[in-house]
């Protein structure tokens, strides 16, 4: 009894010390990539809350450490801004935007973006604050349903999510873009120091007197990582897996949040339809990549069944 107890202790001893040295790091290494943010205390709260508080909660909180990661990753791009290492693609965009999607209005042609911030009322300036408010909370939530039901299946919608966002960013080095709001306010001219925009959706936050949007975008990542758009990406990647599990009715749902953020992102200006159809590419690139590598590539099916054990 006692050895077993000694046992315990040591072992606990020793995540303690483990979870301590990993949360300073965090803390250290954040503070000198993007300085300090009361968000970074909020996780390191909420994350040694849930391992130390429950079996139960250390599981979940193991499980969901896969976007907790991707959170942290996304966060540091702020200390290595995209268009240090490649033009910002402005005019070309937009032209290209034009020539292929231009509407004709009052004699002039205008990019759809252009054209809905005219023409946009306030039946569509709710509807696409509601959808735009799903692009987070509809996958985690559906994360958290699939970690409940199935943790094989869990790994796999959240490691093809960090995968498709992984590719994404590095469409962001590649060919860094501002997005259609920048030019309605800046026009042409590449400005580095440009903060986050609410663009079309201050509308919602006007209409209910919150500030809601406004606080998500000023804490974006980067300005200029309009292409590809992964908000259009995460609807479909949630589609894809509720198809995969035959989870019926609700994949109309999923349906409809996916075109909805698809329109939602031109409606109020913060990606053109080519950011767009590059998302769902992403998506689509970013679920074959997955599957392929798991079909192939031994060590990722070890991988994951080992972390299915360490969470089941």
């Amino acid at each position: 009894m006692n050895n077993a107890f000694n046992g315990l202790t040591k072992t606990t001893i020793r995540e303690v010390v483990t979870i301590a040295l990993i949360s300073l790091a965090y803390l250290v290494i954040s503070w000198l990539l993007v300085g300090h943010k009361s968000d970074q205390l909020f996780l390191i709260a909420i994350f040694n809350i849930l391992y130390f508080l429950s079996a139960n909660t250390r599981k979940f909180v193991i499980g969901f450490s896969i976007f907790i990661v991707y959170w942290i990753i996304f966060d540091y791009m702020k200390a290595f801004p995209n268009y240090n290492y490649n033009p910002v693609h402005i005019a070309d965009l937009y032209n290209f935007e034009k020539k292929l999607f231009g509407i004709n209005y009052n004699g002039k042609t205008l990019t759809p973006n252009e054209y809905w911030r005219i023409n946009g009322n306030t039946f569509l300036d709710i509807a696409a604050g509601i959808f735009y408010l799903c692009w987070i909370p509809v996958p985690l939530a559906f994360a958290a349903y699939l970690f409940f039901t199935s943790k094989k299946q869990f790994l796999y919608f959240s490691l093809t999510f960090v995968l498709v966002n992984f590719l994404g960013f590095i469409v962001y080095y590649l060919y860094p873009a501002a997005p259609p709001w920048y030019v309605q306010y800046h026009g042409f001219e590449f400005h580095a120091t440009t903060k986050g925009n609410t663009a079309g959706l201050v509308k919602f936050d006007n209409y209910f007197h919150a500030g809601i949007f406004k606080s998500i975008y000023s804490k974006g990542s980067n300005v200029f990582a309009a292409m590809p758009s992964l908000h259009s990406s995460y609807p479909v990647i949630v589609l894809y897996y509720g198809l995969k599990n035959r989870l019926g009715l609700i994949n109309i749902f999923f349906a409809i949040v996916m075109l909805g953020i698809w329109l939602t992102a031109i409606y109020a200006s913060h990606h053109y339809i080519l950011d767009v159809l590059a998302g769902i590419g992403c998506a689509f690139a970013g679920i074959g990549v997955f599957n392929l590598l798991v079909s192939r590539l031994k060590f990722i099916g070890i991988f994951i069944e080992k972390y299915e054990e360490r969470i089941r």
